[in-house]
Protein backbone atom coordinates (compact mmCIF):
# COMPACT_ATOMS: atom_id res chain seq x y z
CA UNK A 1 0.00 0.00 0.00
CA UNK A 2 2.71 2.26 0.71
CA UNK A 3 4.67 2.02 -2.45
CA UNK A 4 1.50 2.40 -4.34
CA UNK A 5 1.52 6.18 -2.68
CA UNK A 6 4.67 6.51 -3.70
CA UNK A 7 4.96 5.43 -6.80
CA UNK A 8 1.25 6.89 -8.52
CA UNK A 9 3.23 10.21 -9.37
CA UNK A 10 5.88 8.56 -11.41
CA UNK A 11 3.23 6.07 -12.93
CA UNK A 12 -0.35 6.91 -13.17
CA UNK A 13 -0.96 8.88 -16.45
CA UNK A 14 -0.70 12.10 -15.85
CA UNK A 15 -3.64 14.06 -16.83
CA UNK A 16 -5.74 11.86 -13.97
CA UNK A 17 -3.43 12.33 -12.08
CA UNK A 18 -3.55 16.17 -12.07
CA UNK A 19 -7.62 15.70 -11.15
CA UNK A 20 -7.07 13.31 -8.78
CA UNK A 21 -4.33 15.16 -6.79
CA UNK A 22 -6.17 18.72 -7.29
CA UNK A 23 -9.89 18.03 -7.62
CA UNK A 24 -10.23 17.67 -3.13
CA UNK A 25 -7.70 20.55 -2.94
CA UNK A 26 -9.69 22.86 -5.16
CA UNK A 27 -12.78 21.92 -3.85
CA UNK A 28 -11.04 22.79 -0.16
CA UNK A 29 -10.08 25.91 -1.47
CA UNK A 30 -13.80 26.69 -3.09
CA UNK A 31 -14.86 26.29 0.76
CA UNK A 32 -11.95 28.29 1.87
CA UNK A 33 -13.15 31.13 -0.50
CA UNK A 34 -16.52 31.09 0.76
CA UNK A 35 -14.91 31.00 4.42
CA UNK A 36 -12.63 33.89 3.31
CA UNK A 37 -15.97 35.92 2.18
CA UNK A 38 -18.40 34.67 5.29
CA UNK A 39 -16.33 37.13 7.48
CA UNK A 40 -16.90 40.33 5.07
CA UNK A 41 -20.63 39.53 4.05
CA UNK A 42 -21.57 39.18 7.61
CA UNK A 43 -19.58 42.65 9.31
CA UNK A 44 -20.83 43.85 6.09
CA UNK A 45 -24.12 44.12 8.03
CA UNK A 46 -22.88 45.49 10.90
CA UNK A 47 -21.62 49.04 8.82
CA UNK A 48 -19.41 50.03 6.47
CA UNK A 49 -16.77 51.19 8.93
CA UNK A 50 -16.89 47.65 9.74
CA UNK A 51 -16.29 46.64 6.66
CA UNK A 52 -13.18 48.92 6.21
CA UNK A 53 -11.78 47.84 9.59
CA UNK A 54 -11.98 44.16 8.08
CA UNK A 55 -10.55 45.33 4.37
CA UNK A 56 -7.84 47.54 6.35
CA UNK A 57 -6.61 44.44 8.42
CA UNK A 58 -6.91 42.08 5.45
CA UNK A 59 -3.08 42.62 4.72
CA UNK A 60 -2.12 41.35 7.54
CA UNK A 61 -4.52 38.48 7.83
CA UNK A 62 -2.83 37.64 3.99
CA UNK A 63 0.75 38.37 6.10
CA UNK A 64 0.26 35.25 8.05
CA UNK A 65 -1.55 32.94 5.62
CA UNK A 66 1.55 33.96 3.31
CA UNK A 67 4.42 32.64 6.07
CA UNK A 68 2.41 29.80 6.43
CA UNK A 69 1.74 28.98 3.27
CA UNK A 70 5.15 29.38 1.91
CA UNK A 71 7.00 27.49 4.66
CA UNK A 72 4.41 24.64 3.90
CA UNK A 73 5.46 25.35 0.25
CA UNK A 74 9.10 24.60 1.34
CA UNK A 75 8.10 21.35 3.11
CA UNK A 76 6.41 20.33 -0.04
CA UNK A 77 8.51 20.91 -2.40
CA UNK A 78 12.04 19.45 -0.25
CA UNK A 79 9.68 16.15 0.50
CA UNK A 80 8.40 15.52 -2.93
CA UNK A 81 11.87 15.31 -4.32
CA UNK A 82 13.17 13.34 -1.72
CA UNK A 83 10.67 10.86 -2.42
CA UNK A 84 11.16 10.97 -6.29
CA UNK A 85 14.80 10.41 -5.58
CA UNK A 86 13.27 7.50 -2.85
CA UNK A 87 15.08 8.93 -0.04
CA UNK A 88 12.08 8.44 2.44
CA UNK A 89 13.98 8.75 5.86
CA UNK A 90 15.43 12.15 4.97
CA UNK A 91 11.56 13.29 3.92
CA UNK A 92 10.55 12.06 7.17
CA UNK A 93 12.93 14.14 9.23
CA UNK A 94 12.37 17.22 6.83
CA UNK A 95 8.40 16.49 7.73
CA UNK A 96 9.14 16.75 11.30
CA UNK A 97 10.71 19.99 11.20
CA UNK A 98 7.35 21.52 10.04
CA UNK A 99 5.97 21.86 13.84
CA UNK A 100 8.91 23.61 14.79
CA UNK A 101 8.87 26.29 12.12
CA UNK A 102 5.14 26.10 12.73
CA UNK A 103 5.82 27.25 16.63
CA UNK A 104 8.52 29.86 15.72
CA UNK A 105 6.16 31.89 13.66
CA UNK A 106 3.45 31.41 15.54
CA UNK A 107 5.42 33.17 18.39
CA UNK A 108 6.64 36.16 15.92
CA UNK A 109 3.32 36.74 14.97
CA UNK A 110 1.53 36.48 18.84
CA UNK A 111 4.03 39.61 19.72
CA UNK A 112 2.56 41.57 16.91
CA UNK A 113 -0.85 41.48 17.40
CA UNK A 114 -0.08 42.15 21.42
CA UNK A 115 1.64 45.21 20.45
CA UNK A 116 1.33 46.61 16.87
CA UNK A 117 -2.32 46.14 16.20
CA UNK A 118 -3.49 49.49 16.69
CA UNK A 119 -0.30 51.49 15.59
CA UNK A 120 -1.00 49.65 12.38
CA UNK A 121 -4.76 51.33 12.03
CA UNK A 122 -3.54 54.13 13.24
CA UNK A 123 -1.48 54.52 10.21
CA UNK A 124 -4.45 54.61 7.51
CA UNK A 125 -7.76 56.65 9.12
CA UNK A 126 -8.41 58.86 12.21
CA UNK A 127 -11.74 57.26 12.11
CA UNK A 128 -11.85 55.98 15.78
CA UNK A 129 -14.27 53.37 15.55
CA UNK A 130 -12.66 52.10 12.16
CA UNK A 131 -9.22 51.29 14.28
CA UNK A 132 -10.80 50.35 17.91
CA UNK A 133 -12.67 47.68 15.90
CA UNK A 134 -9.96 46.68 13.51
CA UNK A 135 -7.49 46.98 16.22
CA UNK A 136 -9.75 43.76 18.34
CA UNK A 137 -10.01 41.68 15.02
CA UNK A 138 -5.94 42.04 14.41
CA UNK A 139 -5.69 41.32 17.73
CA UNK A 140 -7.12 38.11 17.86
CA UNK A 141 -6.14 37.01 14.92
CA UNK A 142 -2.69 37.41 15.21
CA UNK A 143 -2.66 35.89 18.77
CA UNK A 144 -3.83 32.78 18.23
CA UNK A 145 -2.53 32.11 14.68
CA UNK A 146 -0.63 28.77 15.66
CA UNK A 147 -3.94 26.94 14.60
CA UNK A 148 -3.14 28.57 11.09
CA UNK A 149 0.41 27.71 11.07
CA UNK A 150 0.59 23.89 12.69
CA UNK A 151 -2.34 22.85 9.99
CA UNK A 152 -0.78 23.85 6.87
CA UNK A 153 2.45 22.86 7.85
CA UNK A 154 0.94 19.27 8.14
CA UNK A 155 -1.58 20.00 5.37
CA UNK A 156 1.72 20.47 3.14
CA UNK A 157 3.33 17.55 4.50
CA UNK A 158 0.61 15.32 3.75
CA UNK A 159 0.01 16.99 -0.40
CA UNK A 160 4.26 15.96 -0.50
CA UNK A 161 3.07 12.25 -0.41
CA UNK A 162 0.45 12.64 -2.52
CA UNK A 163 -2.23 12.50 -0.17
CA UNK A 164 -5.19 14.95 -1.02
CA UNK A 165 -7.98 13.60 0.57
CA UNK A 166 -6.78 14.38 4.30
CA UNK A 167 -5.66 17.95 3.96
CA UNK A 168 -9.20 18.67 1.77
CA UNK A 169 -10.78 17.62 5.04
CA UNK A 170 -8.44 19.86 7.44
CA UNK A 171 -9.26 22.72 5.43
CA UNK A 172 -13.11 21.42 5.15
CA UNK A 173 -13.33 21.53 8.78
CA UNK A 174 -11.92 24.91 9.29
CA UNK A 175 -14.20 26.60 6.78
CA UNK A 176 -17.16 25.04 7.96
CA UNK A 177 -16.38 25.72 11.85
CA UNK A 178 -15.90 29.49 10.42
CA UNK A 179 -18.73 29.87 8.56
CA UNK A 180 -21.11 28.32 11.31
CA UNK A 181 -19.73 30.05 14.42
CA UNK A 182 -19.43 33.50 12.04
CA UNK A 183 -23.01 34.88 12.94
CA UNK A 184 -23.12 33.24 16.49
CA UNK A 185 -20.47 35.22 17.55
CA UNK A 186 -20.70 38.23 15.52
CA UNK A 187 -24.61 39.36 16.48
CA UNK A 188 -25.25 36.93 19.88
CA UNK A 189 -27.09 34.24 18.52
CA UNK A 190 -28.28 31.77 21.56
CA UNK A 191 -25.73 31.72 24.41
CA UNK A 192 -23.17 32.80 21.94
CA UNK A 193 -21.77 36.76 23.13
CA UNK A 194 -22.29 39.52 20.82
CA UNK A 195 -18.63 40.43 19.22
CA UNK A 196 -19.55 41.86 16.27
CA UNK A 197 -16.28 42.23 14.27
CA UNK A 198 -14.08 40.39 17.13
CA UNK A 199 -17.20 37.89 16.89
CA UNK A 200 -15.63 37.33 13.21
CA UNK A 201 -11.60 37.23 14.34
CA UNK A 202 -12.57 34.50 17.04
CA UNK A 203 -14.96 32.34 14.07
CA UNK A 204 -11.85 32.00 11.91
CA UNK A 205 -9.26 31.35 14.81
CA UNK A 206 -11.40 28.47 16.12
CA UNK A 207 -12.07 27.03 12.76
CA UNK A 208 -7.83 27.30 12.16
CA UNK A 209 -7.60 25.69 15.56
CA UNK A 210 -9.90 22.55 14.89
CA UNK A 211 -8.38 22.19 11.69
CA UNK A 212 -4.93 21.50 13.36
CA UNK A 213 -5.91 19.08 16.11
CA UNK A 214 -7.32 16.87 13.30
CA UNK A 215 -4.73 17.43 10.72
CA UNK A 216 -1.93 16.55 13.09
CA UNK A 217 -3.96 13.72 14.33
CA UNK A 218 -3.98 12.36 11.23
CA UNK A 219 -0.04 13.19 10.34
CA UNK A 220 1.51 11.38 13.47
CA UNK A 221 -0.92 8.52 13.79
CA UNK A 222 -1.83 7.23 10.68
CA UNK A 223 0.76 5.58 7.82
CA UNK A 224 1.90 7.66 5.22
CA UNK A 225 4.90 7.51 2.85
CA UNK A 226 7.28 9.05 5.51
CA UNK A 227 7.58 8.05 9.18
CA UNK A 228 6.83 11.44 10.92
CA UNK A 229 8.59 11.48 14.73
CA UNK A 230 8.58 13.69 17.15
CA UNK A 231 10.44 12.12 20.07
CA UNK A 232 13.76 12.61 19.78
CA UNK A 233 13.44 15.17 17.38
CA UNK A 234 16.68 17.70 16.58
CA UNK A 235 16.36 20.39 14.71
CA UNK A 236 18.76 20.74 11.47
CA UNK A 237 20.14 23.51 9.99
CA UNK A 238 21.03 22.35 6.97
CA UNK A 239 17.47 21.13 6.50
CA UNK A 240 15.84 24.42 7.60
CA UNK A 241 18.13 26.62 4.73
CA UNK A 242 16.67 23.86 2.16
CA UNK A 243 12.97 24.20 3.58
CA UNK A 244 13.62 27.98 3.42
CA UNK A 245 15.83 27.90 0.26
CA UNK A 246 12.06 27.35 -1.58
CA UNK A 247 9.76 28.69 1.93
CA UNK A 248 11.71 32.18 1.86
CA UNK A 249 11.03 33.11 -1.83
CA UNK A 250 7.29 31.96 -1.64
CA UNK A 251 6.97 33.72 1.45
CA UNK A 252 7.74 37.37 0.25
CA UNK A 253 6.20 36.32 -2.99
CA UNK A 254 2.62 35.56 -1.04
CA UNK A 255 3.61 38.72 1.42
CA UNK A 256 4.05 41.40 -1.59
CA UNK A 257 0.52 40.98 -2.24
CA UNK A 258 0.05 42.37 2.12
CA UNK A 259 2.46 44.83 0.60
CA UNK A 260 0.58 45.91 -2.20
CA UNK A 261 -2.50 45.73 -0.67
CA UNK A 262 -1.53 48.40 1.81
CA UNK A 263 -0.28 50.51 -0.80
CA UNK A 264 -3.10 50.03 -2.65
CA UNK A 265 -5.35 51.29 0.39
CA UNK A 266 -2.89 54.29 0.88
CA UNK A 267 -3.98 55.31 -2.80
CA UNK A 268 -7.73 54.63 -2.55
CA UNK A 269 -8.22 56.50 0.96
CA UNK A 270 -7.05 59.59 -0.62
CA UNK A 271 -10.13 59.18 -2.38
CA UNK A 272 -12.90 57.96 0.20
CA UNK A 273 -13.16 55.16 2.32
CA UNK A 274 -15.66 53.13 0.24
CA UNK A 275 -12.83 52.85 -2.54
CA UNK A 276 -11.22 50.81 0.38
CA UNK A 277 -13.98 48.85 1.34
CA UNK A 278 -14.55 47.92 -2.13
CA UNK A 279 -11.17 46.79 -2.57
CA UNK A 280 -11.76 44.47 0.41
CA UNK A 281 -14.90 42.79 -1.15
CA UNK A 282 -12.79 42.54 -4.84
CA UNK A 283 -10.14 41.06 -2.68
CA UNK A 284 -12.70 38.54 -1.40
CA UNK A 285 -14.78 37.99 -4.22
CA UNK A 286 -11.49 37.21 -6.64
CA UNK A 287 -11.04 34.31 -4.32
CA UNK A 288 -13.48 32.32 -5.75
CA UNK A 289 -11.79 32.50 -8.75
CA UNK A 290 -8.30 32.24 -7.77
CA UNK A 291 -8.70 29.64 -4.91
CA UNK A 292 -8.85 26.61 -7.55
CA UNK A 293 -6.07 27.64 -9.66
CA UNK A 294 -4.23 27.55 -5.98
CA UNK A 295 -5.73 24.18 -5.52
CA UNK A 296 -4.46 23.23 -8.65
CA UNK A 297 -1.17 24.22 -7.46
CA UNK A 298 -1.24 22.15 -4.88
CA UNK A 299 -1.91 19.13 -6.74
CA UNK A 300 0.44 20.38 -9.35
CA UNK A 301 3.48 21.19 -7.40
CA UNK A 302 4.45 17.28 -5.56
CA UNK A 303 3.69 15.69 -9.62
CA UNK A 304 6.21 18.12 -11.19
CA UNK A 305 8.65 17.68 -7.76
CA UNK A 306 8.41 14.32 -7.71
CA UNK A 307 8.73 13.63 -11.78
CA UNK A 308 11.94 16.37 -11.58
CA UNK A 309 13.55 14.69 -8.80
CA UNK A 310 12.56 10.94 -10.78
CA UNK A 311 14.40 12.87 -13.85
CA UNK A 312 11.59 12.43 -16.00
CA UNK A 313 10.91 15.08 -18.36
CA UNK A 314 7.69 13.79 -20.37
CA UNK A 315 5.97 13.55 -17.21
CA UNK A 316 6.85 17.26 -15.82
CA UNK A 317 5.98 18.81 -19.07
CA UNK A 318 2.54 17.25 -19.75
CA UNK A 319 2.36 18.05 -16.10
CA UNK A 320 3.01 22.03 -16.97
CA UNK A 321 1.15 21.86 -19.85
CA UNK A 322 -1.92 20.55 -18.53
CA UNK A 323 -2.38 22.38 -15.37
CA UNK A 324 -2.01 25.96 -18.00
CA UNK A 325 -4.90 24.61 -19.70
CA UNK A 326 -6.81 23.86 -16.93
CA UNK A 327 -5.85 27.29 -15.11
CA UNK A 328 -7.01 29.31 -18.29
CA UNK A 329 -10.02 27.44 -18.00
CA UNK A 330 -11.25 28.27 -14.60
CA UNK A 331 -9.94 31.84 -14.89
CA UNK A 332 -11.68 32.45 -18.12
CA UNK A 333 -15.23 31.59 -16.49
CA UNK A 334 -14.17 33.71 -13.35
CA UNK A 335 -13.83 36.60 -16.18
CA UNK A 336 -17.41 35.80 -17.50
CA UNK A 337 -18.68 36.14 -13.91
CA UNK A 338 -16.91 38.95 -12.90
CA UNK A 339 -18.06 40.71 -16.47
CA UNK A 340 -21.46 39.97 -16.57
CA UNK A 341 -22.58 39.86 -12.69
CA UNK A 342 -20.98 42.57 -11.11
CA UNK A 343 -24.04 44.62 -9.26
CA UNK A 344 -25.01 40.94 -7.67
CA UNK A 345 -21.81 40.25 -6.75
CA UNK A 346 -21.48 43.60 -5.39
CA UNK A 347 -24.97 43.22 -3.85
CA UNK A 348 -23.44 40.07 -1.06
CA UNK A 349 -21.95 43.04 1.02
CA UNK A 350 -25.25 45.36 1.01
CA UNK A 351 -22.74 47.94 -1.56
CA UNK A 352 -24.44 51.49 -0.91
CA UNK A 353 -25.17 53.13 -4.33
CA UNK A 354 -21.72 54.90 -3.87
CA UNK A 355 -20.29 51.49 -3.62
CA UNK A 356 -22.05 50.03 -6.72
CA UNK A 357 -21.13 53.37 -9.05
CA UNK A 358 -17.58 52.52 -8.11
CA UNK A 359 -17.75 48.94 -8.10
CA UNK A 360 -19.34 47.84 -11.12
CA UNK A 361 -17.49 49.20 -13.63
CA UNK A 362 -13.97 48.42 -11.37
CA UNK A 363 -14.76 44.44 -11.14
CA UNK A 364 -15.01 44.24 -14.84
CA UNK A 365 -12.04 46.23 -15.39
CA UNK A 366 -9.77 43.82 -12.98
CA UNK A 367 -11.22 40.94 -14.13
CA UNK A 368 -9.30 41.67 -17.84
CA UNK A 369 -6.27 40.40 -15.42
CA UNK A 370 -7.46 36.64 -14.78
CA UNK A 371 -6.74 34.64 -17.87
CA UNK A 372 -2.72 35.72 -18.16
CA UNK A 373 -2.86 35.24 -14.67
CA UNK A 374 -3.57 31.27 -14.89
CA UNK A 375 -0.15 30.80 -17.12
CA UNK A 376 1.89 32.74 -14.64
CA UNK A 377 0.43 31.00 -11.40
CA UNK A 378 1.01 27.85 -12.89
CA UNK A 379 5.17 28.95 -13.88
CA UNK A 380 5.52 29.82 -10.26
CA UNK A 381 4.59 26.25 -9.04
CA UNK A 382 6.56 24.73 -11.63
CA UNK A 383 9.92 26.91 -10.40
CA UNK A 384 9.25 26.22 -6.68
CA UNK A 385 8.70 22.59 -7.63
CA UNK A 386 12.77 22.33 -9.80
CA UNK A 387 13.71 24.57 -6.31
CA UNK A 388 13.95 27.82 -8.33
CA UNK A 389 11.70 29.48 -5.45
CA UNK A 390 13.95 33.15 -6.34
CA UNK A 391 11.87 33.13 -9.87
CA UNK A 392 8.65 33.46 -8.53
CA UNK A 393 9.97 36.01 -6.00
CA UNK A 394 11.43 37.79 -8.63
CA UNK A 395 7.49 37.52 -10.66
CA UNK A 396 5.98 38.46 -7.75
CA UNK A 397 8.22 41.52 -7.03
CA UNK A 398 7.54 42.56 -10.67
CA UNK A 399 3.70 41.95 -10.72
CA UNK A 400 2.88 43.91 -7.44
CA UNK A 401 5.27 46.15 -6.44
CA UNK A 402 7.38 47.15 -9.84
CA UNK A 403 4.26 48.02 -12.24
CA UNK A 404 1.19 47.78 -10.17
CA UNK A 405 1.65 50.07 -7.57
CA UNK A 406 3.76 52.67 -9.69
CA UNK A 407 1.02 52.04 -12.79
CA UNK A 408 -1.50 52.71 -10.12
CA UNK A 409 -0.29 55.30 -8.51
CA UNK A 410 0.41 57.40 -11.63
CA UNK A 411 -3.00 56.48 -13.40
CA UNK A 412 -4.48 58.45 -9.85
CA UNK A 413 -2.19 61.40 -10.16
CA UNK A 414 -3.07 61.97 -13.69
CA UNK A 415 -6.77 61.48 -13.93
CA UNK A 416 -7.61 62.01 -10.36
CA UNK A 417 -10.21 59.70 -9.79
CA UNK A 418 -10.98 55.71 -9.22
CA UNK A 419 -11.74 53.94 -12.33
CA UNK A 420 -8.50 54.59 -14.05
CA UNK A 421 -6.44 52.98 -10.93
CA UNK A 422 -8.17 49.24 -11.93
CA UNK A 423 -6.77 48.83 -15.34
CA UNK A 424 -2.94 48.83 -13.26
CA UNK A 425 -4.11 45.35 -12.44
CA UNK A 426 -4.48 43.74 -16.20
CA UNK A 427 -1.03 46.08 -17.28
CA UNK A 428 1.31 43.75 -14.42
CA UNK A 429 -0.40 40.70 -15.29
CA UNK A 430 0.60 40.73 -18.82
CA UNK A 431 4.41 42.31 -17.87
CA UNK A 432 4.67 39.31 -15.46
CA UNK A 433 3.44 37.03 -17.58
CA UNK A 434 6.00 37.55 -20.67
CA UNK A 435 8.96 37.70 -17.84
CA UNK A 436 7.52 34.19 -16.75
CA UNK A 437 7.46 32.64 -20.07
CA UNK A 438 11.24 34.12 -20.64
CA UNK A 439 12.15 32.23 -17.15
CA UNK A 440 10.57 29.52 -17.97
CA UNK A 441 12.60 29.10 -21.53
CA UNK A 442 15.71 29.78 -19.80
CA UNK A 443 14.97 27.04 -17.59
CA UNK A 444 14.11 24.23 -19.79
CA UNK A 445 16.96 25.13 -21.75
CA UNK A 446 19.53 25.06 -18.61
CA UNK A 447 17.96 22.08 -16.72
CA UNK A 448 14.73 20.28 -18.37
CA UNK A 449 15.97 19.79 -21.49
CA UNK A 450 18.84 17.60 -20.14
CA UNK A 451 16.81 15.59 -17.91
CA UNK A 452 16.03 11.76 -19.72
CA UNK A 453 12.81 11.93 -21.75
CA UNK A 454 11.55 8.33 -20.41
CA UNK A 455 9.02 8.24 -22.73
CA UNK A 456 7.56 4.55 -21.52
CA UNK A 457 5.09 5.28 -18.46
Amino acid sequence: MEQTKQNKMGTKPVLPLIFSMSVPAMLSMMVLALYNVVDSYFVAKISESALTSVSLVFPVQNLISATAVGTGVGLNSLISRKLGEKRHTEAGAIASHGFLLGVLSWAVTALVGLFCSRLFLSAFTANQKVVDMGTDYMSIICIFSFGMFLSVNAEKTLQATGDMIHPMFSQLIGAITNIILDPCFIFGLGPFPRLEVAGAAVATVLGQIFAMFYICTVLLTKKHAIDVKLSGFRPHGAVIKNIYSVGLPAIFMQSIGSVMTVGMNAILITFSETAVAFFGVYFKLQSFVFMPVFGLNQGLLPIIGYNYGARNRKRMMQAVRYGTCIAGCVMAAGMAVFCAFPNQLLGLFNASDEMLALGVPALRTVSLCFVPAAAGIVFSACFQALGHGFASLFISILRQLAVLLPVAFLLAQITKSVPAIWYAFPIAEVVSLAASVFIFLALYRSVISLLPEHTGE
